[in-house]
């Protein structure tokens, strides 16, 4: 399988890159591989939150991945057919829901069938978008 490598450390090197790779992965079903994940970060790797959009987009397609751990600054995602549910995502902090959701919602809403998500998470952080303005 050959797989397509983005560098996270491009634009703003925040996880904006990780999502909508995710995103674009599974609705075209093309293997990603993500290096230098939130490189420009003071913290630099997936957080909580990012953790949580990698294993929600593995949970709505199958996906094979490999690195999927907190701090971690490389991961695979190979996707399989996108599948319409009932998912729950703890994030287990305070990390924002919202951007969980922007990685799987358009998905979703492109499934044969009709899905449920439930979030547990922040809502309103400072540095993303707030639950009321999505």
């Amino acid at each position: 399988m050959k797989y397509i490598t983005i560098d996270g450390a491009q634009g703003e090197g925040g996880g904006q890159v990780l999502r909508t790779a995710l995103t674009l992965s599974m609705l075209t079903q093309q293997p990603i591989e993500l290096i230098n994940i939130r490189a420009n970060r003071q913290k630099p790797g997936l957080m909580r939150q990012h953790l949580t959009s990698v294993l929600a987009a593995q949970a709505i397609c199958d996906a094979v991945v490999e690195g999927a751990e907190l701090g971690s600054s490389h991961i695979r995602f190979q996707p399989k057919q996108v599948k319409a549910g009932q998912y729950k995502f703890a994030i287990g902090t305070a990390g924002s829901t919202v951007l969980v959701c922007q990685t799987i919602m358009p998905v979703l809403a492109l499934a044969n069938g009709l899905s449920t998500v439930t979030f547990e998470g922040g809502t309103h952080n400072g540095m993303s978008p707030s639950l009321c303005f999505f």
